[in-house]
């Protein structure tokens, strides 16, 4: 689950387990805590998510091959191991080679086969090294470069487009004009993690700088370069010249500096250097009238580098990003130098998956749809999705209720709201319509080749859809994924069969328990929509201002008031929280908390809820919260994603319990414990 997320979604993973099949049961409802895990040593208002999971974290060890364990990765697991069964019993009876079936096989056997990996070496590699060694003059770097875009098709992540490429791009609605689809551009053209790597004094970052070095280094001997440390560094410089030039995720994230529509002429003018003509060519995007830049100051930037560095450096780079892309499908001794980096020294994971896990997590991205098919089959039955479609219906009542409670908004702000909340469109389980991946070709012996045609195919369905109406019913999720999304230019959530799943959901478990997992988790999806984000749109998925100037001052401050709060949170001595990066999902979490907590009141009936193992129902709600939250990190992860990501850690996420008054009573808190905050302090934003 990383969400930095595409601002124009917001997403969180769930924990749930991947092979129940959900039938009505004659015996009594299922606690669903553990009970185990509570530390009772802990006082609730000193730290909730210890006395939640603190004997469960004395015990938890984290994989030799994870950089984190919780109730995610146990959910996680749960539907790697269901889908690698459906993989690899794709190939059983010989299905046809240009059926989806086929493909899966292919693709899978492919990965599989190491043997054959070493023995082609760089060859599968040897055209796009060609291309890059053939480079003469600008125009022919802008044609490799245009040749290059690819499209970031994950919504979590693409406001912060992490791509080797110097650009990337996303398709989807246009900013103020709802009715077509509009070509996004967004900064790339790092290796590491973020620009925060290149330009941070934090001694952990500088010292991740000189292991990249090294690092780049030694890939480029691996392949035969003969001045591979000279090349090395300057691939560093270049890529901290780019590092510079690009913008914040902060200011990634604020959507009217991002509607920046450019005529296809405006380039040339607005950021000289790159030869955009030839660019757009070589991308498939010359037809375009306009393109929206996402990040302007950093296109004209990352342009003027284009025509400023020596295309010798240009070429180092670009030969270092074409190595370092294809690394995992080449023969062991680059996978492991990749490994070695992004996986013992930026996330601390000490030892690699299994390859069959790797081929699963492979299939799963380039065959998505494919694999998505025979997932609801197997493991979504049709009633599975009436019981979610029904609690999704029961949240939405609930923040309707809520709305209509709110002194703070005035009647014009409501009728707004309360229409964006009627027309919006959720997707459970999977999508309505999937893809049709009868172009792609798929060999038995080819897993770079596979891999690279897969993105190929990718690009090309996005700009396809340049050409088409918009699909408001877009699904931006396979249904194997564990993980949930928010898209505000849809009005629309999907929730993928993967998430809907024990212990987050459980048909026979207390409602408690279900409304304080999963209905906390859908709560927050929904109110994405109304986010620091997801407010600037409108029921049409049009950026438009729908507040009167008081309540938009009010919202504004509420939001403030929760960014220091989660400023004051150090997840390492002298690391804290972003407050302001983390904010649209602080909010949803506030708000889906909230919600969630009326519809289980509501599911009660009028009815006292009952007293179960000593626990009250708002103990065991607001309990089931923070135990979705279980999580144990390494330290290197969790930099990486204090950095990258936009929700705050899993930990400091189990604290917005702190904002509800119902959870003061529920566990006795007073005044002194050093979660209490006065009721004026408590956010409350929906």
């Amino acid at each position: 689950m990383q969400r930095t997320r595409w601002i124009l979604a917001a997403a969180v993973a769930v924990a749930l387990c991947g092979s129940t099949v959900w039938a009505a049961a004659p015996a009594p409802p299922l606690l669903g805590l553990d009970l185990a895990g509570i530390d009772h040593a802990v006082r609730p208002g000193d730290n909730f998510y210890n006395y939640a999971n603190g004997n469960w974290m004395k015990t938890a060890t984290i994989p030799a091959d994870r950089s984190s364990t919780g109730t995610f990765l146990k959910v996680y697991q749960q539907a790697e191991k269901d889908t690698a069964a459906l993989i690899r019993h794709a190939g059983a009876g010989h299905p046809a080679a240009g059926s989806n079936a086929g493909k899966i096989a292919a693709y899978y056997a492919a990965y599989m086969d190491t043997a054959a990996i070493e023995q082609h070496g760089l060859t599968p590699l040897r055209p796009q090294l060609q291309q890059i060694d053939a480079i003469a003059t600008r125009a022919d770097l802008a044609r490799v470069l245009g040749d290059g875009l690819r499209a970031d098709v994950d919504p979590i992540n693409a406001t912060h487009f992490h791509t080797q490429n110097l650009f990337g791009l996303f398709v989807t609605q246009g900013l103020e004009d709802p009715s077509r689809n509009v070509a996004y551009l967004l900064q790339g053209g790092l290796g590491m993690p973020s620009r925060d790597y290149y330009l941070s004094t934090d001694p952990h970052m500088v010292a991740a700088r000189a292991k990249y070095l090294t690092y780049v280094t030694a890939l480029l001997k691996q392949a035969g370069i003969a001045d591979a440390g000279g090349e090395a560094k300057t691939v560093l410089t270049l890529e901290t010249k780019i590092a510079r030039a690009q913008e914040s995720l902060v200011e990634s994230q604020d959507i009217h500096k991002a509607n920046n529509l450019w005529r296809m002429t405006d380039f040339a003018q607005k950021a000289p250097g790159l030869d955009w003509a030839t660019y757009f060519k070589a991308a498939g995007l010359a037809d375009q009238a306009q393109i929206d830049v996402w990040q302007p100051s950093a296109t004209t930037g990352l342009s003027a580098l284009v025509a400023s560095e020596p295309l010798a450096a240009w070429k180092d780079l670009l030969t270092f990003h074409a190595l370092n892309a294809a690394a995992p499908l080449l023969p062991k001794a680059y996978a492991e130098l990749s490994f070695d980096f992004y996986g013992r020294t930026l996330q601390g994971t000490p030892q690699q998956q299994p390859r069959w896990k790797l081929a699963v997590a492979a299939t799963n991205v380039d065959l998505g749809d494919a694999v998505g098919q025979l997932y609801v089959q197997r493991y979504f039955p049709a009633a599975s999705k009436a019981a979610v479609q029904q609690l999704v219906s029961n949240l939405i009542a609930a923040f309707h209720q809520r709305l209509n409670t709110l002194s703070w908004m005035t009647p014009a702000t409501r009728a707004k709201a309360e229409a964006k909340l009627d027309t919006l469109k959720v997707g459970v389980g999977y999508p309505e319509t999937w893809r049709n991946y009868a172009s792609l070709a798929i060999g038995h012996d080819d897993p770079l080749g596979n891999h690279q045609r897969a993105l190929k195919f990718e690009y090309h369905d996005q700009l396809a859809k340049l050409h088409q109406p918009v699909d408001r019913g877009e699904w931006w999720m396979t249904p194997q994924t564990v993980n949930a999304v928010n898209l505000p230019l849809q009005n629309a959530l999907n929730f993928p069969a993967a998430i809907l799943q024990p212990p987050f959901f459980n048909p026979r478990a207390d409602a408690a328990a279900n409304y304080g997992a999963i209905g906390a988790i859908i709560g927050h999806e929904i109110s994405h929509s109304f986010d620091n984000l997801g407010a600037d749109f409108d029921a049409q998925g049009k950026l438009e201002n729908w507040w009167t100037p008081a309540d938009l001052k009010h919202f504004e401050a509420a939001g403030q008031q929760l960014v220091q709060q989660y400023d004051q949170y150090q997840p390492l001595p002298g690391l804290h929280v972003n407050g302001q990066q983390t904010l649209g999902e602080n909010i949803a979490d506030v708000s889906g908390l909230t919600i969630a907590y009326i519809a289980y009141h509501n599911s009660l009936g009028g009815k006292p809820a009952p007293v179960i193992d000593g626990l009250s129902g708002d103990q065991r709600f607001f309990l089931a919260f923070g135990q979705a939250w279980r999580s144990k990190i390494r330290d290197a992860a969790l930099r990486q994603r204090l950095a990258t990501d936009v929700h705050a850690p899993a930990n400091f996420r189990a604290l917005t319990v702190r904002n509800l008054d119902a959870w003061y009573p529920a566990f006795d808190v007073k005044p002194g414990e050093k979660l209490y905050l006065a009721p004026d302090q408590r956010v409350k934003i929906w």
